[in-house]
């Protein structure tokens, strides 16, 4: 139509066409697609896949190095600017209840760790601690124990009250997974860490044992920050109508996502399965 318009009226090669003149006129006062548009449409496209891919919680970093990790080359206010657009964002972080009760009669082991986090194998050091999370049935705890080498929760457990079964749980999770016990065992002075039971526990595993300084939560900053990232990531906006709900959803967060997929900037962006995995390739 575009060629003939000189020769014939478009009302005419219209209706010859079976097409509307309007139709016609619209896509003629389309923008052209240049190659950068393009581009663009298909980077935003793949932008929102792996915004979906990650439950809706990656900013702008870690899609662009998802992104690289495909072979795009990207840079990051290109991102930042697309996922404007697309109206994407990461989730922001939230503030959380505090768990920590201390046994005033309790002998706390020294902080030997003494925020060495980067360790150079696995099972050398083993970080724990525990934290709440609110359900419409009331609070739910839970535990990890997080290899400090790969940062993978190698254990876990969840529970309605805050006995030591809930640690010693987490614990033998760990040790049937890696069939392995660590040199060292790190966790803040909780009274379920420090308690006889758990104590013994270490001992008969002939495990060193350290402990953060008194209220200071970055001795502890592994675990602390993979407890924020939960918190971010899976608690709802709304409570989870049922303890069994929240469990479901912990376990799936856990063992389905942060483990295999998350990308973790504290591991060059590898998830900790992928960094075990070409750690012990190599």
């Amino acid at each position: 139509m575009l060629a003939e318009k000189a020769h014939y009226p478009i009302r005419v090669m219209a209706q010859v066409l079976g097409v509307t003149a309007s139709g016609y006129y619209a896509w003629r006062g389309r923008p052209l697609m240049t190659p950068q548009v393009r581009a663009n449409h298909a980077l935003r496209r793949r932008i929102r896949m792996i915004h979906a891919e990650s439950r809706g919680t990656y900013g702008s970093p870690r899609v662009m190095r998802a992104l690289r990790d495909e072979g795009t080359r990207v840079g990051r206010n290109r991102v930042i600017r697309l996922m404007r657009h697309e109206q994407l964002r990461g989730r922001p972080r939230r503030r959380f209840r505090l768990t920590t009760q201390t046994d005033a009669t309790a002998r706390p082991a020294a902080n030997v760790l003494a925020r060495r986090f980067a360790v150079r194998g696995p099972n050398q050091a083993w970080a724990g601690d525990l934290t709440a999370l609110p359900t419409a049935q009331g609070w739910l705890y839970l535990a990890v124990l997080i290899d400090l080498w790969s940062r993978r929760v190698v254990g876990w457990a969840v529970r309605s009250t805050l006995e030591t079964d809930l640690v010693t749980a987490a614990w033998h999770m760990a040790v049937g997974r890696r069939q392995a016990v660590p040199q060292l065992h790190h966790s803040d002075r909780g009274c379920q860490y420090t308690s006889i039971a758990y104590q013994h526990l270490l001992a008969r595993h002939r495990v060193r044992c350290s402990m953060s300084r008194r209220g200071n939560c970055w001795d502890n900053a592994p675990v602390e920050s993979f407890f924020r990232t939960l918190k971010v990531e899976l608690v709802p906006e709304t409570l989870w109508p049922t303890r069994a709900i929240a469990i479901a959803a912990v376990h799936d967060y856990i063992e389905r996502f942060y483990n295999t997929e998350r990308l973790h900037s504290s591991l060059d962006y590898q998830s900790p399965a992928r960094f075990e995995q070409r750690e012990q390739v190599a």
